[in-house]
Parts: C-alpha cells; structure tokens; sequence
C-alpha cells in the first residue's frame, strides 16, 4: 500500500517532466519548420503616390498599394505566387450586382502600385530594428525589378506602377475601408520533409 501511495505521489513530477519535454521538442519543430517568405503589405486605395526628394515619380488612383518585403532565401517561384495572389485578390465590391468581396484589381481595371519595403523583416533586438533577414540590396534590386516586370507581363504594362528603390520615400494614400491584408508567399518549393529529408512539392 506504501509503495502504491509513493507511485501516484511521484507521477504528477513525471508528467510534468514530460510535459516540458514536448512542449520543448514543438517548440524546436516550429523554429525548424518557420516559414521564411516573401511577404507582401495589400491595401485598398482609393489614391496612392510616391515622392522622392519632392518629386512625385508614381501615382495611381483606385487600386492596391503593394508594400515589398523581400527575405533572404526568396526566389522566383515567391515572386510568382505573389505577383499571381496580389492581381486576383478579391477585395473590391462587384457594382454590377453590389455583392462584396468579389473582383480583383483587373476585373475593376484599377492599378497597382509597388513599394520595396526592407522594414518588412526588421526584428526588433532590444529596441533597435534589426534587418539581417531582408534581401541585401545588391541582389534585391534586380530581384524587385523581376518582380515588377512579372506584375506587368500579368496584367496592363501601364497599370503597374512603383516608387525608386532603395531611396527614401514619401508614401501617401487614402486606405479604402480601410482594407488591408498581410501575404506570404506559398513556402511549398522550400518546405522539406523533416523525416525523409525529401522536398514536399
């Protein structure tokens, strides 16, 4: 009876010696399995314009203004899911039958307007942004470049806009809801199989 009561009593210390266990071994599987994307800042506009040292050098009316994170490791398989995700969004209201929700930017024949973003993968250490993780910027250029190239080729030529890369800008817009929606691109291409070591396409 004694050594059945000694039993139970120390049981509840196990559990909790396994609980910290698990929760340590998900904790390793998410850092291992962390998703690193491109990532995209969508927001309904009614107007957007960048300046650069006082000059306005792209504007659009009705549309998206598309913020531009590049990470590190993204490739061009990213900058497809993005460009094809952003351009068939349904986040504008159809006015035909007034349901919302409904057509994407071409269906309206609005614009977009593209910003390289950096900041989008700063991280904060301490209180100082950090941004280790973005593109550095002598690959990310061409890469951003491809991409706008890729928006236009998908769509009207002139109805994709975007600011100067790597200048500081002035940003203005009037956000339409507001409506914004944050986009990672699909990680299927850089997703492995932990057990087997294999690519999951």
């Amino acid at each position: 009876m004694h050594g059945l009561h000694h039993s139970l009593s120390t049981l509840p210390s196990f559990a909790k010696a396994a609980n910290k266990t698990a929760k340590k071994s998900t904790f390793a599987s998410c850092k291992t399995l962390r998703i690193r994307a491109m990532r995209a800042v969508v927001q309904r506009v009614t107007s957007a314009s960048v300046e650069v040292d006082g000059n306005m050098v792209s504007e659009i009316g009705p549309g998206l203004l598309v913020l531009v994170g590049l990470h590190e490791s993204d490739t061009d398989s990213d900058a497809d899911y993005i460009c094809r995700k952003v351009l068939n969004m349904r986040l504008f209201t159809n006015e035909s039958t007034g349901r919302g929700w409904d057509q994407n930017v071409m269906q309206r024949n609005y614009e977009v307007l593209l910003v390289s973003q950096f900041t989008l993968y700063g991280v904060l250490k301490g209180n100082k942004p950090d941004f280790h993780v973005a593109m550095p910027p002598q690959k990310a250029k061409p890469f951003y470049e491809s991409l706008v190239d890729k928006f236009r080729k998908a769509y009207r030529p002139d109805a994709i806009k975007d600011g100067v890369f790597g200048a500081m800008m002035k940003v203005n817009l009037v956000n339409d809801g507001p409506v914004t929606m944050q986009l990672d691109s699909s990680q299927s291409s850089k997703s492995t199989n932990v057990e087997t070591g294999r690519t999951i396409n």
